[in-house]
């Protein structure tokens, strides 16, 4: 009823965690600025890695039903994004580095 003919309907991250890692938040905002396309992200659970990752990691892990599941690394600890999309591979890969490069 109060939407505007002809401009999509922006993108919602969900906030289901208290914990996120640092600026983690930002980015994913970044994002959905950036790419239209995408629906809905939604961060996920928190785990320890064994590498150290020294800056903030976005990378596609697997396709999902509607998207993918995104792994963001940052020093030793890493989280599972969601993200509902229609976007190709490569366009998200791009989104992901422009959020990452706008936010550095």
């Amino acid at each position: 009823m109060g939407e505007i003919v002809g401009k999509p309907t922006p993108g919602r991250l969900v906030w289901n965690h208290s914990t996120h890692l640092p600026g983690l938040i930002p980015v994913l905002e970044k994002l959905l600025e950036l790419a239209d396309e995408i629906q809905t992200i939604t961060p996920a659970r928190l785990s320890t890695a064994r590498s150290n990752a020294p800056k903030l990691r976005l990378k596609i892990s697997v396709p999902i039903r509607g998207g993918y599941k995104l792994i963001a690394r940052k020093g030793r600890s890493a989280q599972e994004v969601f993200v509902i999309t229609e976007l190709a591979p490569q366009s998200l890969n791009e989104a992901i580095a422009q959020a990452i490069a706008a936010r550095s």
